[in-house]
């Protein structure tokens, strides 16, 4: 006994006397610590339509907290507008926690969210206090009540007032009476105001569901009833000596959905008027929706199949609706997130797919007519803003390399040719916060390897102003790593497309040797892998696999979000699984044929979407790779939910035979090679139950194969101390242990 406790006495004594190599990456150092961890700015919220700018950083007080500082953006000047020191509530000796902060409109108050707590994906539930900041007295809102119980706060226009949810209803208090107003009184577990179930957030991106008319007049809300919407049941086994079961809501493919409404009621309390949108509620969803002015509102309402969006605008004192214009496609629509406005409201900035590229067009508000502002033959990823004075519009798209992304104007008459305004000194993905005036942005710009940079730039000249991050001391871990060669290449299939990849080459990499290869893929119409942008702590990851001798390759499919035209994005309309992993097997075979590929050594890996895929190759394509692991797949394409599924699928009765034949169970008797099989049993996203489902059909064809299940996890299996160290240890284990099995 007393041995072994002087072994243990100095065997830290001789673990802290190994000297780490700087120049290797180890999973600890990725995912045990925030040694790689880059730095961030913002929440920026712009000032006088962008004379100044507002963010939140750390406060040097011995108090610690953050303080509220602006940024002039002519001279990038700094100063602190609110010290920690006013965010500390009476009788407290801490400031608030500051998580996010709104002005009101005429910046004499400050509301502060704090104390969340997460929502599905995010923290959308907290407290919230307001500052008054020419009193400095810190009022916290719905003060008797439980805490952390607010979302979505926002001030009335003119400040006096806040609207926030609360419980599914919504609530108007009096900032200096505190005086509390119920607007909606019905909501419950099944009656949704003001916010949106599962489904309407995972999916359509759809979380604050309330906005206050431009007067303060009237709030325009969403009300969900997930009555018949039946729960999913998960269970429990590790928080408590007897588990617990715990339900939710979740529409699955084919089944009954929340039924949605619109409508408008007064601040002072009183009669709600409902849109009068035709169609099933049930088989429709109320997409988006925005005021245009102080009595009417502009609806977008997709149908179950998502391949029409009617635009409508709706007038408050009836309910009436009238058509404005159709969005259509033989697959899906996108929705436009978030709407332009152009031309002091007559018209507002749209994207459309109509002529097979998603081109920006203006569409008239009173006509309901459209007009293509960007037809050259290149894709528009996202509108960014306009600036009215000088009627230009900014926008992000890459003409020449759907790899990467870049800042554009066009004049706002559609005449004249795009402007491209990004560094050419800077390859890789750019991203904006434009000012409202259109003077001054906050830009951000990262490539592969290459971590984000955070400045103020002036436009259109796109001049430096500021530097706000540089992640310097990241940028300086990152030199000395031992790196090989960075490629982007494309494969071509047997019908002759051309895909996009890039791979990373070893360090000490001899092209006379043959390699072992590991695939990571993603592959769905929701994510593009083969993307010049940071990729944290996965590129990392298989920055690490390079060290150690692997090539490690992505490689986008059609039907991935690549800026390469609708018909490469939608061809995969109605066979989801079939035609993709298609694709990744043409490009596997061909790459197997390099001369200094060991097609005897190809492993695949993804998560998501990308487990699904995996699943799909390993099954669909025995032998191909040697080893596959799966993370948190879909294994079953009718157990996922009807939003996404049938987005992309179509609806089950229509095509059940693609539903079939693009699940990765359908196929899974003819798997051959290692796979392990990874899920969390607390996913509320791609349940535990495909795992279970998956493990069934291996078993009834007698099929090895290894698997791995994280307690209580969710979809992102990063909850728990240790839990991303032990996942990545597993994967780069099972890889090492089983990719050598194939060398010949």
């Amino acid at each position: 006994m007393r041995q072994i406790l002087v072994f243990f006495l100095f065997l830290p004594l001789f673990v802290f006397a190994q000297e780490i190599d700087p120049s290797l990456l180890t999973t600890e150092r990725i995912f045990a610590g925030s040694e790689f961890t880059p730095d961030f700015f913002g929440p920026v919220k712009w000032f006088e339509d962008g004379r100044y700018f507002t963010t939140i950083e750390p406060s040097v007080t011995e108090r610690g907290g953050t303080d509220i500082v602006s940024y002039q953006s002519k001279t990038g000047k700094r100063a602190v507008l609110i010290p920690a020191g006013w965010l500390i509530p009476e009788g407290s000796r801490e400031p608030l926690n500051v998580s996010n902060y709104y002005w009101s409109g005429d910046k004499a108050k400050l509301l502060i969210f704090t104390n969340t707590v997460k929502v599905w994906r995010d923290h959308t539930r907290g407290d919230y206090w307001v500052l008054d900041l020419n009193t400095r007295k810190l009022t916290r809102l719905a003060a008797g009540e439980t805490p952390s119980t607010l979302m979505f706060a926002k001030f009335s226009p003119d400040g006096n007032s806040v609207a926030y949810v609360r419980e599914n209803n919504i609530y108007v208090e009096s900032i200096s009476s505190g005086f509390i107003t119920p607007l909606t009184r019905d909501g419950s577990a099944t009656i949704i105001n003001g916010t949106f179930d599962w489904a309407y957030e995972e999916e359509l991106s759809l979380q604050d569901g309330f906005r206050w008319s431009p007067d303060g007049a009237n709030i325009a809300f969403w009300q969900l009833d997930a009555s018949g919407v039946r729960d999913f049941q998960m269970i429990n086994n590790t928080d408590s000596l007897y588990p617990y079961i715990y339900s939710m809501p979740y529409p699955k493919v084919g089944e009954q959905n929340s039924a949605s409404k619109i409508g408008v009621v007064p601040v002072s309390g009183g009669n709600i008027t409902w849109m009068n949108v035709a169609g099933d509620p049930r088989n429709h969803y109320l997409a988006r929706m925005d005021w245009i002015n102080n009595g009417e509102i502009l609806l977008q309402q997709l149908n179950r199949k998502q391949n029409r969006n009617q635009v409508m605008i709706g007038d408050i004192s009836s309910g009436k609706v009238k058509n404005l214009f159709i969005e259509k496609d033989s697959a899906w629509v996108d929705l436009m997130d978030q709407l332009i406005w152009a031309e002091q409201g007559k018209s507002f900035l749209w994207l459309s797919e109509r002529d097979g590229w998603r081109h920006v067009w203006k569409v008239s508000l009173q006509t309901g007519n459209l007009q293509c502002l960007t037809p050259a033959d290149y894709d528009v990823e996202k509108i960014l803003g306009v600036n009215e004075k000088e009627k230009w519009f900014y926008y992000i798209a890459s003409p020449e390399n759907p790899n990467q992304r870049y800042l554009f104007r066009t004049p706002l008459s559609g005449a004249g040719i795009a402007e491209g305004l990004s560094p050419s000194s800077q390859p890789g993905s750019h991203n904006y916060e434009i000012s409202p005036d259109g003077q001054f942005a906050i830009h951000s710009w990262s490539a592969i390897g290459e971590p984000p940079i955070t400045e103020l730039v002036s436009l259109p000249d796109h001049q430096t102003v500021q530097v706000l991050v540089t992640n310097e001391n990241l940028r300086q871990k990152l030199e000395v790593l031992k790196t090989g060669n960075l490629r982007f290449f494309r494969v071509r299939t047997r019908d002759g497309v051309d895909l996009d990849g890039y791979y990373l080459l070893p360090p000490d990499f001899d092209p006379s040797k043959k390699y072992p290869v590991l695939f990571y893929v993603y592959g769905e119409p929701w994510g593009q892998t083969a993307k010049d942008t940071w990729g944290g702590n996965r590129y990392l990851w298989h920055l690490m696999l390079t060290q150690q001798g692997y090539v490690v390759m992505t490689i986008d499919n059609r039907g991935t979000p690549s800026l390469r035209g609708r018909d490469w994005r939608k061809i995969v309309y109605g066979q989801i699984g079939i035609l993709a992993s298609d694709d990744q097997a043409d490009a596997a075979r061909e790459i197997g044929e390099w001369d200094w590929v060991d097609k005897n050594r190809m492993a695949i890996w993804g998560w998501s979407g990308g487990g699904s895929m995996t699943l799909n190759m390993m099954f669909r394509y025995p032998g191909l790779y040697n080893t596959g692991m799966s993370v948190a797949p879909v294994a079953d394409q009718r157990l996922y939910d009807c939003i996404y599924q049938e987005r992309y699928m179509g609806l089950l009765g229509e095509n059940p035979e693609g539903y079939k034949l693009g699940s990765p169970v359908t196929f899974a008797k003819y798997l051959q090679g290692n796979l392990l099989l990874v899920h969390g049993t607390g996913d509320d996203n791609v349940h535990y139950q495909n795992a279970e489902v998956l493990i069934n059909e291996l078993i009834r064809a007698n099929r090895p194969f290894d698997m791995m299940a994280y307690p209580n996890r969710t979809h992102s299996i990063n909850e728990g101390l240790g839990t991303s160290l032990h996942l990545y240890n597993l994967l780069t284990r099972y890889l090492t242990d089983h990719i050598e099995a194939g060398a010949k």
